[in-house]
């Protein structure tokens, strides 16, 4: 038998009463079962508890040890459970933004809109590359919120089970080199590029599935993506090892 709260209840009960008799009273038991109850009690821990005879139960040396222990154990879990409503009912009465997003720029502009927008709100986020598990977490109710990316026509994740809603339609940017011939170009045609390795971010939704069909529809097949952070992508671009794959992320330098 695991010992519970209702187990260190009891002997306190008993304790406190003096008698099995008054304890089982006090308890809304008959004494036979509050016997037995103890004795299931005591086997669990190993010895008796009280020493009983005509006169009442007094409590053995281990009986002390146990009611040492109780008398800090059952006001702190009261003390628990109390903090726990309260907190419990303030918090259900304060807005909250628990925010989960694909990397990208748009998480940073939320988070500034909502502390502006509710600055006594709690406002935590949740990154990942995978859309995936950022829309588990929201099935889940571990996030309130979720900004995730999906590519043209493509049904986003969960369609069954989460409300989605567009909050936005961004282009897909390349970003090249300094010098680059094509950089001074407003829009480039795909197969102007199919000579070039790519880089972008790496994840789990349709964006490579797309680009790809975007690329065979153009007439070729990529050399190479490099899949590798925004650090690194930026750097093999500025190396000229690769074109990048991007959002519109930096604010225009002045």
């Amino acid at each position: 038998m695991d010992l519970e709260l209702r187990h260190l209840r009891t002997v306190r009960a008993i304790a406190d009463e003096g008698s099995l008799t008054r304890a089982a009273a006090a308890l809304g038991l008959a004494q036979p079962a509050l016997s037995s109850q103890l004795r299931r009690i005591e086997q669990a821990l190993g010895g008796p508890l009280f020493d009983r005879d005509h006169t009442g139960a007094r409590p053995t040396l281990l009986g002390e040890l146990v009611l040492e222990r109780a008398r800090v154990v059952l006001p702190a879990m009261r003390q628990l459970q109390e903090d726990a409503v309260r907190f419990a009912n303030s918090w259900n009465r304060v807005r909250r933004f628990r925010l989960g997003a694909t990397h990208g720029p748009l998480l940073g502009a939320l988070v500034d809109r909502l502390a502006a927008a509710e600055p006594a709100a709690p406002v935590s986020t949740h990154t990942s590359w995978s859309v995936d598990a950022i829309s588990s977490l929201l099935a889940a109710g571990r996030l309130d919120h979720a900004l995730i990316g999906v590519c043209g026509e493509s049904s986003p994740p969960r369609e069954t089970e989460l409300v989605w809603q567009t909050v936005g339609v961004d282009p897909v940017f390349v970003m090249l080199p300094e010098g680059h011939p094509l950089a001074g170009e407003d829009e480039i045609p795909l197969a102007r590029l199919s000579h070039e390795a790519w880089t972008d971010v790496p994840g789990d939704g349709c964006f490579a599935d797309c680009f790809t069909a975007a690329c065979a529809r153009a007439g070729f097949t990529p050399l190479s993506v490099f899949e590798t952070d925004t650090a690194s992508c930026v750097h093999l671009v500025q190396v000229r090892r690769a074109v990048g794959l991007c959002r519109a992320t930096f604010p225009p330098t002045p």
